[in-house]
């Protein structure tokens, strides 16, 4: 049998205070290529510090966050950190979209800098990103701040494959879905990481989404950090 894939994130006893009642704890977590594990039971202000810990922008009080091999209090510049940054794709509220443009620039916006007259050669792999994650051609000169919410959510993820990522990170990526549009987008996300053999990371409070969008659906205990198998699910994410 062939040894397991090398771990793409890890992370172990971490603690950090950020003005809750109690700090956030998280005793252990290992992804790697592949794997896909949702999160629930994460209040929003505390996923929103461990999405910050995972990239780096911010170190745990206590505890280990290793990213691709490294633990990001390893990371010596702002231009090592970048280059990590782009092994990685979000998939947030955070990230910004430019609403005054269209669905086809927001798409744009990885490949060129020239979005009122996107070049030719950057359009065959907008193309492709835009049916792999199923935003329909005749929607693409819609313009972002009247999308539908399902849109918003589609191009987000477009947005966080863009660059070829190997972990992909998703804070409440089926919010304001009707349950509908949020089991068609999570359906797309498993067939999409699983053709790409993602690492994939979402917190979600959604607990039909999460189990229909990752392999693993995990509840995070907040009092003690531990992590168990959600809604009745036997099966461990990590192995010891």
């Amino acid at each position: 049998m062939s040894a397991d894939p090398a771990p793409i994130l890890e992370l172990r006893g971490i603690r950090k205070a950020y003005g809750g009642l109690r700090p956030l704890r998280l005793d252990a977590l290992t992804l790697a290529r592949g794997a896909s594990v949702a999160l629930l039971d994460v209040e929003q202000p505390a996923g929103e510090v461990l999405m910050n810990l995972i990239t780096g922008v911010t170190l745990p009080d206590e505890g280990e966050v290793r990213l691709f091999g490294r633990t990001t209090a390893e990371i010596a510049d702002g231009d090592e950190w970048l280059t990590l940054i782009d092994r990685l794709g979000m998939v947030s509220e955070r990230v910004v979209l430019l609403e005054q443009l269209s669905v086809l620039q927001n798409l744009a916006v990885p490949f060129t800098l020239a979005l009122d007259d996107i070049p030719a050669d950057a359009l065959p792999g907008i193309t492709r990103l835009r049916e792999e994650v199923g935003l329909a051609e005749d929607r693409a000169g819609d313009l972002v701040g009247a999308a539908s919410p399902e849109t918003r959510a589609r191009l987000r993820l477009a947005r966080a494959l863009a660059l070829d990522p190997q972990l992909v990170l998703m804070e409440h990526p089926s919010a304001g879905l009707t349950p509908e549009a949020a089991g068609r987008l999570a359906a797309d996300i498993r067939a999409i990481a699983a053709r790409r053999e993602l690492a994939v990371l979402m917190i979600t409070a959604d607990k039909p989404f999460a189990r229909a969008a990752a392999a693993t659906p995990l509840s995070h205990q907040p009092a003690t950090g531990a992590l168990k198998a959600a809604g009745g699910w036997s099966r461990w994410f990590d192995r010891r």
